[in-house]
């Protein structure tokens, strides 16, 4: 995934703003002015300043992978199965520690580098359910379990089409779903992890800003749309309590009621 395509506009010294008689508002008055019309019931525009973009970037590199998490993502990148970023790997970690998620289910193994995250969070106990068509790509992850030291129990590793696989799951059984898989299917993979996913339980939706294209309304081809209507339907759906969270890609994630 590339999480490096951000739009910024940096503002350095004082600009005027036309139709607020203000001809020095610095930065910090048109933030004061866009908390103002927020609180108004307008909606509220954030500027990407150079230090707001230097935040997101520090952001992004707060928690860093070590040799085995970088090997693990050299494999992806050489087999074309782009892993997560590192930072959705460490929220991914922490959702599975907050949630003590002993039962997960990932549609999307890659070579590994989400697992990672995941059973690091996970207790000792925990066990990953993680899918993939490609063979090659779940070789490639087993590697990387074993040279984390991860017991060949705590890991199912099922090659298949998820919509095949998913239905054979239990109803309820499960603490978390992560969702990394086909984009087109990501509709009928969320409705899996509904059935799936005990109460209290969440379901976490990679990519959910597709290369920064879903918050674009010009944006209109089959994967911005689908990916955006999705977004939308769980935000109102009253089954979960659903946020978007701006690491990498965007990550989705919705706790079941």
């Amino acid at each position: 995934m590339d999480s490096t395509r951000d739009h910024a506009t940096t503002t350095s010294g004082s600009t005027p703003e036309a139709g607020h008689g203000e001809p020095h508002a610095t930065a910090a008055d048109t933030a004061r002015r866009a908390d103002r019309r927020s609180a108004s019931g307008q909606r509220r525009v954030t500027t990407m300043t150079g230090q707001r973009l230097a935040s997101w970037v520090y952001a992004e590199e707060f928690v860093p992978e070590d040799d085995r998490l970088l090997d693990a993502r050299a494999s992806g990148e050489r087999l074309g199965a782009t892993p997560v970023g590192a930072s959705t790997g460490a929220a991914l970690r922490v959702l599975a520690a907050t949630l003590s998620a002993t039962s997960v289910v990932e549609i999307g193994t890659g070579a590994g580098v989400s697992g990672l995250w995941l059973l690091r969070g996970m207790p000792a106990d925990g066990v990953l359910t993680t899918i993939d068509t490609s063979a090659e790509h779940q070789r490639s992850a087993k590697a990387s379990f074993a040279a984390e030291g991860i017991p060949h129990q705590r890991t199912r590793v099922i090659t298949g089409q998820a919509l095949e696989v998913l239905p054979r799951l239990a109803d309820g059984a499960y603490d978390l779903v992560v969702v990394d898989g086909d984009k087109r299917e990501y509709p009928a993979y969320a409705e899996q992890a509904a059935r799936l996913l005990r109460r209290g339980g969440a379901m976490a939706l990679d990519n959910m800003l597709w290369h920064d294209a879903v918050a674009d309304p010009a944006a209109r081809d089959e994967t911005t749309r689908t990916l955006r209507d999705l977004g939308k339907a769980l935000r109102d759906d009253e089954r979960f309590v659903t946020t978007l969270l701006p690491v990498g890609d965007g990550l989705l994630v919705a706790v079941k009621r």
